[in-house]
């Protein structure tokens, strides 16, 4: 696997001997001084270019990167579905490597890096032939950091939560284990996901970054909590599925009432209450039953 000295050399020797490349930065994990640093870390570059056409008329310009174990080419794939796209101005290639490297590489015009440069603070400039990057301060995770919920934001997660269980029970209930293990990944567990890094910003005074969906949050919580948040997730077993819903109903109201007495919200006990007897009811109705309540 070719060293990340190796690879920072190659991204830059290609843009210096190229004219067309004018500017080099670049984004993401290995600009974050909070992030530590593992071999599956993407490199991020952007290259600013005089046009994007003669690229793109060259499929097989970034072969110079190296040997290719799968390209993809977003832009290209939205075009053929009929996604409105301006390659005029932007174009991406995420390329993984036979050895294991990555780079998720974007070129663009400088028009369209005017409009975006400083958009990112995590961003660091890494060559600049004709000094038209501005100038930006230090990376920082500033903007990825947990935001402080206002209140109508966390009855609304609350609400979701409870609500939306009542979907998973039906879909248990009628034997539909896709539709109720997507309703479970996708309105549960964002809103399980949305307290526990709330609860971890009330912990850090909200100056944390909890990691692209939640891939941090093993670092910041207890380990009992951990080990409750690692049983939320079940196999295609119902009885399994119903155990780690009620887990996440354990961790949803523990983190949850946590999180309205530090900030001074109201937790709807109601609601828990109400839903989880619900819960508890339906885990139990037969099959064949003619009637819910």
């Amino acid at each position: 696997m070719r060293s990340e000295k190796d690879m920072f050399e190659l991204i830059l020797r290609v843009a210096e001997e190229d004219e067309r490349i004018r500017a080099v930065y670049m984004n993401g994990s290995r600009t974050n001084p909070n992030v530590p640093k593992d071999i599956f870390q993407d490199y991020d570059i952007v290259y600013v270019v005089t046009e994007i056409a003669s690229f793109l008329d060259d499929e097989a310009w970034i072969k110079v990167f190296g040997d290719l174990l799968m390209l993809q080419e977003p832009d290209k794939m939205d075009k053929q579905i009929g996604l409105e796209r301006d390659p005029d101005r932007s174009y991406g290639y995420l390329m993984l490597f036979t050895d294991g490297n990555r780079i998720d590489l974007h070129i663009e015009t400088k028009d369209s890096m005017i409009d975006g440069y400083e958009s990112d603070k995590l961003t660091v400039p890494l060559l600049d032939k004709d000094n038209n990057l501005p100038t930006i301060p230090p990376p920082t995770d500033i903007d990825y950091q947990v935001k402080k919920p206002s209140e109508p934001m966390y009855a609304s997660c609350t609400n979701d939560f409870w609500w939306c269980l009542q979907n998973v029970a039906k879909g248990i209930w009628r034997d539909e284990l896709p539709y109720a293990k997507s309703m479970y990944e996708y309105t549960t567990r964002a809103s399980l996901d949305e307290m526990v890094a709330w609860w971890i910003g009330t912990k850090y005074n909200f100056q944390v970054s909890t990691g692209k969906m939640g891939k941090f949050f093993k670092n910041y919580l207890p380990e009992s909590y951990w080990t409750m948040y690692e049983k939320t997730y079940s196999d295609y077993n119902y009885e399994n599925f119903w155990d780690a819903i009620f887990i996440s109903c354990e961790l949803f109201r523990t983190l949850a009432k946590d999180v309205a007495d530090h900030l001074l919200f109201t937790y709807p006990i109601d609601d828990d209450k109400n839903m989880t007897k619900f819960l508890k009811h339906v885990r139990n109705l037969p099959s064949d039953a003619e009637e819910i309540l």
